[in-house]
């Protein structure tokens, strides 16, 4: 399995880009291979796709953009090809929004999304995307949410603890946790 691959976009194709590394080419699906330069050296993020009939390699500029796709290919009915245009059309931002405020409208807008998919996405992703981009492991979660919750006590806002909590040491005791926070949040 691939986690990225780092070479010079060779190619651009309506849906795909071939990045070159050490001489081999790779043909790799992307959401917008137009945001993309021929010549330019990039570090494209990927997931490999292997299947009876598939073997393919889907790019994302950001480890954000292959969180949310790998958290939207795990929907029921949702594949690599249908998760892919959610990227080009929506920001991750936007899509975690949606999914999170149950906006089936702004899901529906992406294609061959229609209501029921859009409900089983909001289904089985609601409350799973919080910690995308913070670069905090499922395993940290469970401890990073007890930590959470003590700050909320506390009286500050989700919005403003989700920097933070990226930043504190998850293995220091939930005391020192608490006290790194709150250095963190007064300065």
């Amino acid at each position: 399995m691939y986690d990225y691959i780092k070479g010079i976009i060779t190619d651009i194709k309506n849906n795909a880009i071939v990045v070159d590394n050490n001489g081999i080419g790779y043909l790799i699906y992307v959401s917008n291979p137009y945001s993309f330069e021929i010549g330019n050296e990039y570090k494209v993020f990927v997931y490999q796709q292997i299947a009876e009939d598939i073997n393919a390699l889907y790019g994302f500029k950001t480890i954000e953009e292959k969180e949310l796709f790998l958290k939207l290919i795990s929907v029921k009915g949702l594949g690599c090809k249908m998760a892919l245009p959610i990227l080009a059309v929506g920001s991750t931002d936007g899509i975690m929004d949606a999914i999170e405020r149950e906006n089936i409208l702004y899901l529906k807008k992406f294609p061959k999304i229609g209501d029921k998919l859009a409900k089983q996405i909001i289904l089985d992703l609601k409350g799973k995307l919080e910690f995308i981009g913070t670069g905090i492991s499922e395993d940290e979660m469970e401890t990073t949410n007890e930590l959470k919750e003590v700050l909320v006590g506390l009286g500050y806002k989700e919005k403003e603890l989700k920097p933070v909590l990226a930043k504190v040491n998850t293995s220091l005791p939930i005391e020192e946790q608490v006290k790194d926070a709150l250095k963190l949040l007064l300065r």
